[in-house]
């Protein structure tokens, strides 16, 4: 299972949330994804040269504590309940939180 380290210390805000997330999971194409909680749940799923579509992966998010603040307990929850939720989103996320 391929792992992706999201650091928290990379972005303080949404924008650059979406930002750091694009970096780790997008590879060499042509357009522009989303920067919303949609196109977030997209890239989950893989198929834009970085992990395969449906592949399983996980994302090690460091420095996580730090995210809480920065965006919010309420939006990192919300964040976290994306990733988690195998079931109806077509990708399978497994989740490390490391403080």
């Amino acid at each position: 299972m391929k792992t992706f380290i999201l650091d928290g210390n990379s972005f303080s805000n949404m924008e650059g949330f979406y930002h750091e997330i694009n970096q780790l999971l997008t590879k060499n194409i042509q357009w522009k994804t989303g920067h919303n909680l949609n196109a977030f749940n997209d890239l989950l799923r893989g198929g834009f040269n970085v992990h395969e579509y449906r592949e399983p992966i996980t994302i090690r998010w460091i420095n996580y504590e730090k995210s809480k603040k920065d965006l919010g307990n309420e939006m990192v929850l919300i964040l976290l309940e994306i990733m988690l939720n195998c079931d109806d989103s077509d990708h399978d996320v497994k989740v490390e939180l490391v403080p």
